[in-house]
């Protein structure tokens, strides 16, 4: 499987007259941003699952201003302890308008500390994100500086909320098994659930290299689609309608400025990278553990520090 490192420049080119009507349509919702937030929490909130509440995460304020925030994919499905289906981390930096994302294979073969070494995604089902962190800092030598954990659920609301009429993907080919939803190939416009779907598929030859390319691609799609004024002005209702769903190290403040950034920035570019990269692993079977993906640390500790720089 290749290196998956691509990058796309996402801009508004509307120069000053877009940035006149984006400011004007700002403070158009201004008055009713409140009412919109109110309004999707309270309709998310009934039907929220309870997130895991693990122990208090270790922050670092980092050197060079850019954070490293831990995304974590469960689909708890009621259940108290749940492992994490993705796992990425994502790095903002706002001088440069750049997002990187390095996503890491659940199956990986990791130690985790005070328990020896399992899959990665273990980890969060033994004891939540800290321990988690812990162990992609042990391993990987990453400092993680906050987390946020999205049940599906809030996925599948964001994505209809925040896009009602659908997120345009090119479907590769027909995609149904275990993912709850039936996907023809060719140019599509999917709904919350379709999208998941879609992220989550890995019934083919390349299983989960393939899950997870897919998973970069509709990040990508979705920020191309945050981008749009229509979506701007229903980031409110969007986060108020996650927010039961979604549990995160970052404060409010923290939060806001985080998402604003990256909606009024006019322009965002996106990198990635898929750990292990090609050459770096072998797969092997243990007991208890099945088939796993065995590292050469040091090459993937160097590509990883290479792409974050």
């Amino acid at each position: 499987m290749e290196t998956r490192v691509n990058r796309r420049k996402k801009k508004l080119r509307k120069g000053r007259v877009f940035l006149t009507l984006l400011i004007i349509s700002f403070l158009a919702v201004a008055g009713y941003a409140g009412s919109q937030y109110w309004l999707g929490y309270q309709s998310a909130q009934g039907s929220a699952q309870a997130m895991h509440q693990g122990e208090e995460f270790e922050r670092s304020t980092p050197d060079n201003g850019k954070r490293n925030i831990l995304l974590i994919g469960v689909d708890s499905r009621g259940e108290e302890q749940s492992r994490s289906d993705t796992m990425m981390i994502a790095q903002w930096d706002h001088e440069t308008d750049t997002i990187k994302l390095v996503s890491l294979m659940r199956d990986i073969y990791a130690e985790i500390p005070g328990y020896g070494p399992y899959k990665l995604n273990t980890a969060f089902y033994l004891d939540g994100p800290e321990l988690l962190r812990k162990t992609i800092d042990t391993n990987f030598d990453i400092p993680i500086h906050d987390y946020m954990i999205v049940d599906f659920k809030a996925f599948e609301t964001a994505v209809d909320t925040i896009a009602p009429d659908g997120v345009p993907i090119n479907v590769e080919k027909a995609m149904s098994e275990k993912i709850g939803v039936s996907l023809e190939a060719g140019e599509q416009q999917l709904n919350g659930q379709e999208l998941l779907g879609y992220a989550r598929f890995r019934a083919d030859s390349e299983g989960d290299f393939g899950r997870v390319d897919r998973q970069q691609q509709v990040i990508e799609a979705l920020i191309d689609h945050s981008l749009s004024v229509s979506s701007i002005t229903r980031a409110p209702k969007t986060i108020g309608s996650v927010q039961p769903y979604l549990e995160t190290s970052l404060s409010e403040t923290a939060k806001l400025k985080l998402f604003s950034s990256v909606l009024f920035s006019g322009g965002v570019e996106v990198e990635r990278l898929t750990v292990p990269v090609e050459g770096t692993y072998s797969t092997p079977r243990y007991e208890g553990a099945g088939a796993v993906l065995e590292l050469d640390w040091a090459a993937n500790q160097e590509a990883i520090k290479n792409f974050l720089q």
